[in-house]
This record gives C-alpha cells, sequence and structure tokens, in this order.
C-alpha cells in the first residue's frame, strides 16, 4: 500500500488573488497544510503541483522537496483537478517507479485541518475497500428537503428535494452533507477509470465544521483569522 498527498496549487486566483501564499496570521497559507500533512504517519509522501514560481518555492521553504510543474493547460480557470492528480500520478510512478495505490488530496483553502482528520479519512478508505473516494464533509446548515427553495420555470419558488410527506422539523429531514476539500482520499484505479470523483462509490467522512472552513473570498480569510486568533488566546488562559 502507497498513499502519496497531493498539494495542488495554481497562481491564479481571481476570488482572493495570491491566496495560497497569503500570509494568515503571519505564515503563507499553504503552509498550514504542508505542516499538518507532514504530521500524517499514513502519508508514504507529499508533493506539491503547481505552475506558480512564488508557490513552488514557498513549497520548498516548509519542507516540500518534490514540487512539481503544472502545464499551462491544466492551469486555468476550467481546468478539472481530476486530470491534475492523473498528471501528478503519471509523473510521480514515472520518475520513481513507486506504484500509487491512493492519492489524498489536501487543498491548502482548509488550513484548519487537522492530522486527525486526514488519517481518518485515509483509514476509512483502507477498512471500506469497495469504495473508490473518500471525501471530507461536515454537516449542512441548510437542508434542501427542509429549507432550501429553487425557482420553477414559472417563476414560483419550490422545496428542492420533495419527499412523500411535508418535512415539518429540520430534525426530521434526511441528513445532508457540505462537501469540503479538506482531503479527498481517491483510489488509483477510480482516479484512471472515471472522468470525475461523482461517477465512483463515495463515501463521506465527516469533520467538525469549524475544521472545515474553506477559504474562498476575502471575508473567509477574515474569519479563518479570527478563529486562529481566538485558539491562540485560548491556549495562553
Amino acid at each position: 500500500m502507497f498513499i502519496i498527498g497531493t498539494i495542488c496549487c495554481r497562481g491564479g486566483s481571481k476570488g482572493l488573488p495570491g491566496k495560497n501564499v497569503k500570509l494568515l496570521n503571519g505564515k503563507p497559507l499553504m503552509a498550514y497544510t504542508i505542516e499538518t500533512a507532514s504530521k500524517v504517519d499514513l502519508l508514504h509522501d507529499v508533493i506539491v503541483s503547481t505552475d506558480d514560481l512564488d508557490i513552488s518555492n514557498t513549497a520548498k521553504k516548509y519542507g516540500i522537496k518534490k514540487v512539481f510543474d503544472r502545464p499551462a493547460h491544466l492551469a486555468t480557470d476550467t481546468s478539472s483537478k481530476w486530470l491534475v492528480f492523473r498528471h501528478v500520478i503519471e509523473q510521480y510512478e514515472n520518475l520513481y517507479g513507486n506504484q500509487i495505490d491512493y492519492l489524498v488530496d489536501l487543498d491548502v483553502t482548509v488550513p484548519l485541518k487537522t492530522k486527525e482528520d486526514i488519517s481518518g479519512a485515509i483509514l476509512m478508505a483502507m477498512k471500506n475497500p469497495q469504495a473508490d473516494v473518500i471525501i471530507t464533509a461536515y454537516e449542512a446548515e441548510r437542508n434542501p428537503y427542509f429549507n432550501m427553495m429553487e425557482l420553477s420555470h414559472d417563476g414560483f419558488a419550490e422545496i428542492v428535494k420533495k419527499s412523500s410527506h411535508p418535512v415539518t422539523c429540520r430534525q426530521d429531514a434526511p441528513e445532508v452533507y457540505c462537501l469540503t476539500p479538506a482531503a479527498y482520499v481517491i483510489k488509483r484505479k477510480a482516479l484512471m477509470e472515471y472522468e470525475h470523483w461523482s461517477h465512483a462509490k463515495c463515501l463521506l467522512y465527516p469533520i467538525p465544521r469549524e475544521r472545515a472552513i474553506d477559504i474562498d473570498t476575502a471575508l473567509d480569510f477574515k474569519f479563518v483569522e479570527f478563529i486562529l486568533s481566538e485558539n491562540g488566546k485560548q491556549k495562553l488562559i
């Protein structure tokens, strides 16, 4: 069993320019994921895939020894990350000769994830070999069976997911989860066989909401800064 962690960062970010190396409480955002990944014993190696020199230099500064150059066609706004994963596996196996069994993608935009979150998702994959992909997730604040609506073709609002009888309280609605890219554990075979993770057999690994925050905007960034600041204060008490 050979498992690699991947940290895939491209240079272009429109929602929050330069976010991958933006300082978060004095440390580049991507450094949080690098440091957490380095503590996960189940990962045999961790690599960074990028098209950006600043990201590459930051990765090396924080201890990443293997940085792969990402081709331009895999670094656009519309590029499929699934294809980036395939590129990483092909490059790694060609360069180092190891047959990869699982790729674990760790998104730097979820900096509050812990080594336990990552290890837990990997262990779930190992205990459930029939599953192709394990995705970290958290229980949704909104539920499409209860308090989410969509507009129909005539402009009227309807509940998103209709059940056989009206759901009158959130507790009676089926459990629904939001995905967070803290960790995607992907079986190599599934990565090469399917065109997207949604075509594969997936299991969810729940993590706490406060560790699942995915930074996409300046407001998200400030929110995570606040949480880190509060956590630091609690440690001093």
